[in-house]
């Protein structure tokens, strides 16, 4: 016999992108130490969604399709100097298509904001999806 807790979620509200922005934060800082080095000046934001530029440029068919992007020049293309007029490389999470796609799916969103998080950043490396995996597996999961 399985035992299943019981959560009141009657009083309970979505988290905000103030509280979306608190849980990247925390994702971030549980990134082994030699990954977070090497991402100085890297800009982390959170939306609810993507813009229309955004929407338009990755081809998505609705706003939910998205759940973050990286922009910028990636170490992998040699973006390691930042050029005068030249904006920071970002990382966009994107608040409401990843509330929808944790309703239908088995995972936390501590979980879904880190592994978001981690492959994002992952190509302003240029990292493998193992290496990303690695990464998240380092950084635990609460």
């Amino acid at each position: 016999m399985t035992s299943e807790r019981t959560v009141d979620w009657s009083g309970t509200a979505a988290p905000s992108l103030a509280d979306f922005e608190r849980m990247a934060e925390h994702a971030y800082a549980r990134l082994p130490e030699e990954f977070r080095a090497l991402c100085d000046g890297l800009v982390i934001r959170v939306e609810d969604f993507p813009d229309d530029e955004t929407m338009e440029d990755m081809e998505c068919e609705t706003p939910f399709d998205l759940l973050g992007l990286f922009r910028g020049v990636g170490l992998a293309q040699g973006g390691e100097m930042l050029q005068t007029g030249q904006f920071p490389n970002m990382v966009w999470l994107y608040r409401r298509p990843m509330l929808d796609y944790w309703a239908e799916h088995d995972e936390t969103l501590g979980h879904l904001v880190t592994h978001v998080l981690v492959h994002e950043i992952g190509h302003h490396f240029g990292l493998s999806d193992d290496d990303m995996e690695a990464i998240e597996e380092a950084a635990g999961e609460e």
